[in-house]
């Protein structure tokens, strides 16, 4: 029995297995739980069971990877959950767990907002994306690869980019290449400004990142005078997220006062 890869379901199954067991050897602590994002025929599942001393769970939507995965004995029935983006982890688990998968590419990013929406429950996250979309995820200020995967993620995770995978190794093979990443939660998930409004200013001075800051921020707080500030000669990409942790307290106090008159 072989699973055939779906292409509106964005699968495309490792067949390299030092590959396999270099994602499965990324996390740092294996004592806790792990769920696999898009498991497939279990190349990375293999592996996961051999090396991590938690128990391993899978979330998958195909039904052949599902029927193969318990078929084979490679994961107990009980152990599969089903959709990632959907998945109420607190109800699934106990306490902490992490993430890891060759993720499908079509919804990647999905998966790790929603990592970043449960990041009280989970400590590590490690996996394959697009090339692009890892740099992305871990790009520093100044580069232009910086954004508001890089803002975002990097607001509660130390994010390392681990190493390449060339398209040869995947069937059927991608387009692309692609990377591996690895994310370890800050010892503090909780921010020093308003976190909503925080999120509002990263995507809105990101989708309009050509402008200076001034222009961008106009949308949120009008023609406040803090504006006229030199600091918001800057362009988004300039800014560290200690920055826009800043920026978004110099909103708040410009909105609230702006109630206020």
């Amino acid at each position: 029995m072989q699973v055939r890869a779906k292409k509106h379901l964005g699968q495309h199954f490792l067949k390299d297995l030092e590959i396999a067991k270099n994602i499965a050897t990324s996390l740092e602590n294996n004592e806790l739980p792990v769920l696999e994002v898009g498991p497939g025929m279990g190349v990375l599942t293999n592996f996961l069971n051999a090396e991590n001393k938690g128990d391993v769970y899978v979330a998958e939507i195909d039904r052949d990877s599902v029927a193969y995965l318990i078929e084979k004995g490679i994961v107990p029935q009980e152990r599969i959950l089903g959709d990632f983006l959907h998945l109420d982890l607190k109800e699934s688990f106990d306490g902490e767990v992490n993430i890891i998968g060759n993720f499908p590419y079509n919804i990647s990013s999905q998966i790790l907002f929603r990592t970043l929406e449960n990041k009280e429950l989970i400590p590590e996250f490690a996996g394959m994306f697009q090339k692009e979309v890892a740099e992305r995820i871990v790009a520093k200020p100044g580069n232009k690869q910086f954004g508001i995967l890089s803002v975002m993620t990097q607001a509660y995770y130390d994010a390392e980019y681990l190493f390449t995978v060339d398209e040869h190794v995947f069937d059927p093979p991608p387009r692309v290449k692609s990377a591996v990443i690895h994310l370890k939660r800050k010892e503090n998930t909780v921010l020093d400004c308003d976190e909503k409004l925080f999120k509002t200013i990263v995507k809105t001075t990101f989708n309009t990142r050509r402008k200076m800051l001034r222009g961008s921020l106009r949308r949120i707080v009008g023609k406040s005078d803090v504006l006229h500030d030199e600091f918001f000669q800057k362009r988004p990409e300039q800014l560290s997220v200690e920055d826009f942790v800043n920026v978004t307290n110099i909103m708040r106090k410009a909105i609230d006062e702006g109630a206020k008159a």
